[in-house]
């Protein structure tokens, strides 16, 4: 006779990992600490200024 498994129990099993896996990719993708998006944003305003600088009146 072979073993009797609760349904129930493999399905909400399934499902937890499942959600697990998405998380830890969500995280890889999107994550990042406060100050990475800091730095980010500073760049990108520096950059903005660099070339705001370097225009010419029309």
């Amino acid at each position: 006779m072979s073993k009797v498994i609760n349904l129930n129990k493999m399905r909400k099993s399934r499902d937890r990992t499942a959600r697990k896996q998405q998380a830890d990719e969500n995280a890889v993708l999107h994550g990042r600490t406060k100050a990475e998006k800091a730095r980010d944003q500073a760049q990108a305003e520096k950059e903005l200024r660099h070339l705001d600088g370097h225009k010419t009146e029309e």
